[in-house]
């Protein structure tokens, strides 16, 4: 380049037509999806999905890559430090952007400033699940067995400062239970523990617990949902329990790196929105309980800010530690 075409190009993008220049080419090779948590779990589920229907928008690969560690931290400190080029993004979550940044209090990345939001994509209801091997059939009876013997009960989570744990301490701090606290490292491996009895509950996104559920593996107590989901009619919500401060659910998002070009980000929202309305992805949300949620990155912004104040409120009532 030489030395005139070099000065114009950095005029333009003094101007802000560096951001166009980039959108118009881009995406020029693949687009890596950062998940922050292992394989199996809904994180997971949620972004195969979508980046298998994003992928012919785009006309480049979107590939999954699952790094998951310290509730999600990890993943998304990856996604905070890449390059802000449109060629790394995060599937963001309620613990990752929420319940994480409101229990540790020295996160490697500041979970406003630090990223770019895309658009939300899915709400999901989470759902309080049992072993079967419990004497017990509903909410008020775990409540009452657990009142009996303190901390004998314990209940899985994907780790500390995630969505579950967060989520499982508020509704203790609420019911006047003490439950122990098994974390590990990610949605699956809680699961699987969860299914095995090596844990007595676990409170999972309604994507990956529902077909355990329907084939009694494991008992559904409660759904935190504003309304009962359609997929598990039977099982009563939180608030419907007299938890009346239980009612959000959990969601999952795009996000890029902080600086990543507007008109990059514009072109990624379009092709998720495109890709939302796609017959199949609409069949598999409404088979995991979910509901696609496309918006802006302002409206998902305002989204992102509204949960850190939730957890940072229940945080602070539920006294939770990061361990």
């Amino acid at each position: 380049m030489t030395t005139k075409r070099l000065l114009r190009w950095t005029l333009l993008c003094t101007l802000g037509f560096c951001s166009v220049a980039q959108a118009q080419g881009y995406p020029l090779k693949p687009i890596k999806l950062v998940v922050p948590f292992s394989a199996g779990g809904s994180t997971d589920m949620v972004a195969r999905l979508l980046a298998e229907r994003m992928s012919p928008l785009l006309g480049q690969v979107m590939v999954v890559e699952n790094r998951g560690g310290s509730g999600g931290v990890m993943g998304a400190d990856a996604v905070a430090k890449a390059p802000a080029d449109g060629y790394t993004l995060l599937m963001a979550t309620v613990s990752t952007h929420g319940a994480s940044p409101a229990i540790y209090k020295k996160l490697p990345y500041d979970p406003i400033k630090d990223f770019a939001p895309i658009t939300n994509v899915m709400s999901v209801p989470s759902v309080l699940v049992v072993h079967p091997k419990l004497p017990v059939k509903n909410l008020k009876e775990f409540i009452t067995l657990a009142k009996a013997a303190p901390g004998k009960y314990s209940y899985g989570s994907p780790g500390t400062g995630t969505l579950g744990h967060a989520n499982v301490e508020n509704f203790t701090q609420m019911a006047g239970i003490e439950l122990l606290h098994v974390p590990y490292k990610g949605a699956g491996p809680a699961m699987n523990d969860a299914l095995a009895g090596q844990v007595d509950a676990l409170t999972d996104n309604l994507p990956s617990a529902l077909t355990h559920i329907q084939a009694g593996r494991l008992l559904a107590l409660a759904v935190l949902s504003p309304q009962r989901s359609k997929l598990l009619p039977q099982v009563p919500t939180y608030v419907e329990a007299g938890f009346k401060d239980l009612s959000e659910g959990g969601w999952f998002g795009l996000m890029a790196p902080a600086g990543t070009p507007a008109a990059v980000l514009k072109k990624v929202m379009e092709a998720a929105h495109k890709a939302m309305q796609d017959p199949v992805f609409k069949e598999r949300t409404d088979a995991l309980g979910g509901l696609p949620m496309a918006n802006t990155p302002d409206e998902f912004a305002l989204q992102v800010k509204a949960a850190l104040a939730r957890y940072q409120a229940i945080v602070k009532k539920a006294n939770i530690q990061a361990e």
